[in-house]
This record gives C-alpha cells, structure tokens and sequence, in this order.
C-alpha cells in the first residue's frame, strides 16, 4: 500500500464524481477519481434533454463531456478499479480497490467522496439469466441496434423504459412496451413515475404498443430469445408475446456494497444531509447512490458540486 496521503479520493466517474473532481482540481487538491467505467449510467442514457444549456444531446455524449472537462485539469482518473472497501484508522481513510486482472490496490486518503451511482434491477424470473446477452438486455442504447426490423418488448413503467421504446421504435419492426400499471388516471396513463411529455410521445408512435397490467413472468426462447409470457393483473390471464428482444428497465440499486461505515437506508441508498454529509466522519456522498430522491443527471451534478465544497471545508480542518 502507497503510504502517500491524498487529499481526496472520488469514487465514480458520471455526473456526481466528475462534478467533485472539476472543484477539487480548481482547489488545487491533491486528489484521485477511483472508477469502474467512465460515465457509469448516464452513459448508457438514451436521448437527453434536460441538460440545462443543451437543448438534445445523448447520455453517451454527455458522459464524455463530463469526463474531457474533469481530465482537462489533468485530473488523476484511474479507470478499471472497483472500489472492495473503505476502512477508517483515525482520520485517515484507506479506501481498497481491485483491477479487472484482480490486482488490488489501497490509497490513503484524508476525505472520500462516493459517488459510484447505481446498477439495473433484475426482474428476477425464469429465463432472464440463461438468456441474457442472447436477446435480454439492460442497455438499449448500448444493444438496441442489434435488434433492426424484429420485434422487442421493453418492460418498465419510469423515463429509461420509455425512452427505450422510444429509442427502438426507430430500430425495432414492433415494439411493446409492458407496464404492471393500467392505463389510469391515477397511475399517469400505466406511466406513475415517467415525464408526462415522454408518455404522450411514446404513445403517438404507430409501431409501438403499450401492454398494461402486465406482471412478467418468464423469457422463452432455446439460446435466443423468442417470446416472454406475462400475466394480466386484472383478468389473471397468462398470455405470450412473441419476440426477439427483451429490454429490461424496471429500475436499479445503489452500487453501495462496499460501504459500511456510513448509514444507508433499507434499499441501500447512503444516507446524507443537505451539503452530502454521511454518518461516518471526513466520507462525503453524492448522486444517484444517496437518499435524495430525484435520480436526474443535473441534481447529481449538484449533489458532486456541493459534496466537494464540503469536503473541502472539512479538509482545510484536517488535523491528523
């Protein structure tokens, strides 16, 4: 282990770490981005318009933004690591990373800041393992393409299915897109937790066709996938829509597993205060892996901005 002292390390690379980084390194910090990839979720985003200043851009190209502004002060971002643990001797945080070859690496530091964001939720039924990669995905924009003139299901009932259906009605021959909501009032159309314009959009679209009530139950297909069974919540039914593609957005977990020193809620969000204080002394968090609870690119930008002009009142009071 280096026995050097940092004076921050930022753990992610999206919205929220490049934020933290781009006010340290104007601080003139001594600092390191610790990162799995370069961008995390909001580069697997589809189209993105409301970033404030541009009126459309795509998650992928917003990413690279984030992260040509953060190196363009010669930022130290060491990709490839994925953070294992963050252990606590005093003042100091010794913060334990692992390579993709398995290699591990430590780095002491006096204050962290967490912003390692979230990863997609799996649906959890039969087939969904066996077939993943084989016409079950999680990316649409990272897959949707593989999928020209066939028919895809995208199931979820929030923004990144929408956008999804949105994404593959100009790829895809057929899209359904599969909610468990109906198609009330009360539930925004079977669309509770989606931007009302992005429902009224997808719902124009003559090649796509909204399923409500719809509880999934199971991905067919032998090696690829050719159909997904379904039951109807309000007639009990169980029905099958043949298909060739299946894109998963039902929602994500904080990538928050390596943190225990700081409080986190019942569904593993870390838990902090206005100015992104945790529970754990000189450990700072930001973005989509924290409580707060609107998981938009610019509130976690905000969060990474605020997070760090915290943390760096607490390290100009750093005594050992």
């Amino acid at each position: 282990m280096s026995q050097k002292l940092h004076d921050l390390v930022i753990i992610g690379a999206a919205a929220a770490g490049c934020s933290a980084a781009v006010y340290a390194a104007r601080r003139n910090l001594d600092f390191v981005v610790i990162a799995k990839d370069i961008g995390g979720e909001v580069a697997l985003s589809g189209e993105v318009e409301n970033w404030p200043g541009i009126i459309h851009t795509t998650g992928f190209e917003l990413a690279q933004k984030f992260h040509e502004h953060a190196k363009s002060y010669n930022s130290d971002i060491r990709q490839g690591l994925e953070v294992t643990g963050i252990k606590t001797e005093g003042n100091v945080h010794i913060v334990s990373c692992k390579s993709t070859l398995g290699e591990e690496q430590h780095f002491r530091t006096k204050a962290v800041i967490i912003g390692s964001g979230i990863h997609p939720r799996n649906l959890n039924i039969p087939g969904e393992v066996e077939l993943k990669g084989r016409g079950v995905t999680y990316c649409t924009v990272c897959d949707g393409p593989l999928f020209k003139g066939k028919t895809t299901a995208t199931i979820g009932a929030g923004n990144a299915a929408i956008e999804s259906a949105l994404m593959m009605s100009g790829i895809a021959e057929k899209v359904y897109l599969v909610t468990k909501y109906p198609n009330e009032p009360k539930f925004k159309g079977g669309f509770p937790k989606a931007e009302d314009i992005l429902v009224k959009r997808v719902k124009e679209l003559p090649n796509v066709e909204v399923v409500y009530n719809a509880n999934t139950k199971e991905i067919l297909g032998n090696g690829l996938v050719s159909a997904i069974t379904y039951e109807d919540m309000t007639t009990k039914e169980m029905k099958e829509l043949a298909l060739q593609g299946v894109m998963v957005h039902i929602g994500a977990i904080p990538n928050s597993s390596f943190v225990d020193c700081a409080k986190k809620n019942d569904v593993g969000e870390i838990e902090v205060n206005m100015i992104g204080e945790t529970s754990c002394k000189g450990i700072f968090a930001a973005g989509d892996v924290t409580n707060i609870p609107y998981k938009q690119i610019a509130i976690a930008a905000g969060q990474g901005v605020t997070a760090a002009l915290t943390a760096i009142g607490y390290i100009n009071q750093w005594e050992e």
